[in-house]
C-alpha cells in the first residue's frame, strides 16, 4: 500500500490508507485516545478505541516516527475534515527523546536562542517550517519571473582572491597557502556576465564580516541578484525589480498558501508603479538633517509609515543616494553628479533591496577609482572586460531573509533562517 500524505486524505474517504510521520501529540482520554501524526504536508488525527492499540500508543513519545494503517472517515472537526479509524500503529524506530520544548503547542514558547540551539527539532514546528516554505516559494517566484524575461541563471565563485568588492568587512581564509576571502556579493561577476548573456541572475550565499548584532543582520545570508544590460538608466532597473517582487509574492500566494494560513499572513499588493522619492526628499520626510549622508533605521521606518499613509503602499523606492555612500562602480546622476543613479527599495520601512545603474566605460572606472584614491591593480581582472565593450547596465540584490521576515512579520531574521550564522553563532 502506497503512503498517503495528510493533505490527500480527504480524497480517500471510506478507503484504507497508510500514513507515516511523527507523533505530534497524544490525547489519552478515558474511553478513547487520539494520536495526531505530523508529516511534511500537515496533521492527521487518528482515533484509537482498541485497548491493544491504546496500550502501544501509551508507550510512544512525542516525535517518535510511526506508520499508521487505518480507514479514512469524515469528521468536520478533525484536521482537513477527516480522521483515521480502526488503526494499526507501527513504530518505525525507537521511542524518541522529547525535545526541550513542546512542538504541539500553537506557538513555540522557548526563547529564540534555545530554538536556534536546537534548530533541527525547532524547525519541525509548523510555524517555523511554514516560514521556510514561504522562503522556498519566494525563491521559486524570483527565478520564474526572471526566466520569463530571458534572464540566464549563473553560478559565481564564493571564494575570491581580493577583498575589494565593497566597503564591508570580509572573512579571510587560507587557500592552499595563499590568502583568499569569502565573497561579499556576486556583483563583479554578474556584471561581467552581462557581457555574455545580457541578462543574468543568481541565488546564492554571501558573507559579511561586519560585527553587527541586530535583528536584521546576518554574517551569511541568501542574496537574490540580478543584472541586465542595455538600460537607459536606473529607472529601467527599478521597473524590472517591481515585476520581480510582484512575481515573488505571487508565487508565495500560489505555492505557500497553507504556510501563509498557518502564520496568519496575507500577501500585500505591489503597486503598478511603486512610489519613489529622491534621497534629499526622503531626508525631509523622515525629519532628518539635510546633510545626513545615509538613512538610519529610524528614517526608514518613518518613510515606510509615510508610504503607507500617503500612497497605501508597503513599498517605497528611495533614489539618488549620495555617490559618497555608494560603491565606485555606481553611475552618477548626469544632472546632479554628487548623487547616484542608485536606489533602495524599502519594504514596510526596512531596506530590502539595493540597486542601480553601473558604470560601463573603462575610462569611467579608472576615473572613479582615482577620485577615491584607490589603486587599479586589485581590480584588473574585473576592469579588463570593460575595455572590450560593455553595454549600459544595472541590477539589484534582494536579501531573502529580510524579505521573508518582513512578509511574515517576524521580529528577527533568525526566525526565518534555518541555521543562521552571525556574530555569535556558528552551530548547529
Amino acid at each position: 500500500m502506497r503512503r498517503t500524505l495528510s493533505h490527500h486524505l480527504p480524497a480517500h474517504v471510506g478507503e484504507t490508507v497508510r500514513i507515516a510521520g511523527w507523533v505530534h501529540r497524544r490525547r489519552l482520554l478515558k474511553s478513547v485516545a487520539f494520536l495526531i501524526v505530523r508529516d511534511a504536508a500537515g496533521l492527521a488525527q487518528v482515533v484509537v478505541t482498541d485497548p491493544a492499540v491504546r496500550a502501544k500508543l501509551e508507550k510512544l513519545t512525542e516525535e517518535t516516527v510511526v506508520e499508521v494503517t487505518a480507514t479514512v472517515t469524515s469528521n468536520g472537526t478533525a484536521p482537513a475534515g477527516v480522521e483515521l479509524t480502526d488503526p494499526t500503529v507501527r513504530p518505525l524506530g525507537p521511542p524518541a527523546e522529547p525535545p526541550p520544548f513542546d512542538l504541539y503547542r500553537p506557538a513555540l514558547t522557548a526563547s529564540l536562542p534555545t530554538q536556534l540551539d536546537n534548530a533541527p527539532t525547532a524547525l519541525r514546528h509548523p510555524t517555523r517550517s511554514a516560514a521556510l516554505r514561504v522562503s522556498a516559494a519566494a525563491v521559486a517566484g524570483f527565478r520564474a519571473a526572471l526566466d520569463a524575461r530571458d534572464f540566464v541563471e549563473i553560478h559565481t565563485p564564493k571564494v575570491v582572491s581580493s577583498s575589494t568588492e565593497s566597503g564591508a568587512n570580509v572573512f579571510a581564509l587560507d587557500w592552499f597557502g595563499r590568502p583568499a576571502y569569502l565573497a561579499q556579493s556576486p556583483q563583479f561577476y554578474k556584471q561581467l556576465m552581462v557581457g555574455v548573456f545580457e541578462r543574468v541572475y543568481e541565488v546564492g550565499p554571501v558573507f559579511r564580516a561586519e560585527p553587527h548584532d541586530t535583528v536584521r543582520h546576518l554574517a551569511q545570508y541568501t542574496s537574490l541578484d540580478a543584472e541586465l544590460g542595455f538600460v537607459a538608466d536606473h529607472s529601467d532597473v527599478m521597473r524590472m525589480l517591481r515585476e520581480v517582487v510582484a512575481g515573488m509574492l505571487g508565487a508565495v500566494a500560489e505555492r505557500a498558501g497553507g504556510a501563509l494560513a498557518t502564520l496568519g499572513v496575507e500577501v500585500p499588493a505591489v503597486p503598478v508603479q511603486i512610489p519613489a522619492v529622491h534621497f534629499t526628499e526622503a531626508l525631509a520626510i523622515a525629519g532628518a538633517p539635510a546633510d545626513e549622508p545615509d538613512l538610519a533605521p529610524a528614517h526608514e521606518r518613518a518613510l515606510g509609515e509615510w508610504a503607507r499613509r500617503e500612497h497605501g503602499s508597503d513599498f517605497l523606492f528611495v533614489t539618488g543616494y549620495p555617490m559618497a555612500k555608494r560603491p565606485f562602480y555606481t553611475h552618477p546622476d548626469p544632472v546632479r553628479p554628487a548623487y547616484s543613479n542608485g536606489f533602495d527599495l524599502l519594504f514596510r520601512g526596512l531596506e530590502l533591496v539595493t540597486g542601480g545603474q553601473r558604470l560601463h566605460r573603462h575610462a569611467d572606472y579608472l576615473a572613479a577609482l582615482a577620485a577615491r584614491g584607490e589603486p587599479v591593480e586589485p581590480y584588473t581582472g574585473y576592469l579588463d572586460a570593460f575595455r572590450h565593450g560593455m553595454p549600459p547596465h544595472g541590477g539589484f540584490a534582494i536579501g531573502l531573509e529580510r524579505f521573508v521576515a518582513r512578509l511574515v512579520g517576524a521580529a528577527n531574521v533568525r526566525e526565518v533562517t534555518a541555521f543562521p550564522r552571525d556574530l555569535h553563532r556558528l552551530t548547529p
